[in-house]
């Protein structure tokens, strides 16, 4: 298997909240959606993002929809400076996000924060000066 994420995709509960977020909020740029659309797709920067009706995509997984707490996954987004942390920080956190931790120098010698979409999944903004991942 080629060691590639092509496409992340997040079970929502409120598609039309979750769009207007993800385009209007943050700016990713939709692919090919329509209003009344069932699935939207965000190309990104190496992969994509995909928002899809929770009960749907875990029918198609065939596991329950239901769930609660933390999922143990959190997407990170990569800036290279801890102004650009802080300054994506507050553009999720004007666009509807809630924060989670404020951008902090972290243990592993870098710099980051989380914040939770509308429906809670979790990005972590983050500055890696050993890596350059943006």
């Amino acid at each position: 298997m080629k060691p590639k994420i092509s496409l992340i995709t997040f079970g929502v509960r409120d598609l039309d909240r979750m769009i207007a977020f993800y385009r209007d909020g943050l700016g990713f740029p939709p692919h090919n959606y329509k209003p009344g659309d069932d699935m939207v797709m965000f190309r990104l920067e190496g992969t994509w993002l995909g928002l899809f009706p929770r009960d749907e995509l875990a029918k198609d997984a065939t596991v329950s929809a239901e769930g609660s707490g933390f999922s143990g996954v959190a997407i990170a987004h990569n800036e290279p400076s801890k102004a650009g942390v802080d300054q994506a920080f507050a553009e999720a956190i004007a666009a509807g996000a809630t924060p989670i931790k404020q951008p902090e120098d972290v243990f592993w010698g870098g710099y980051s924060g989380y914040f939770a979409d509308p429906e809670g999944n979790l990005w972590e903004v983050a500055f890696n000066p050993f890596t350059d991942l943006t």
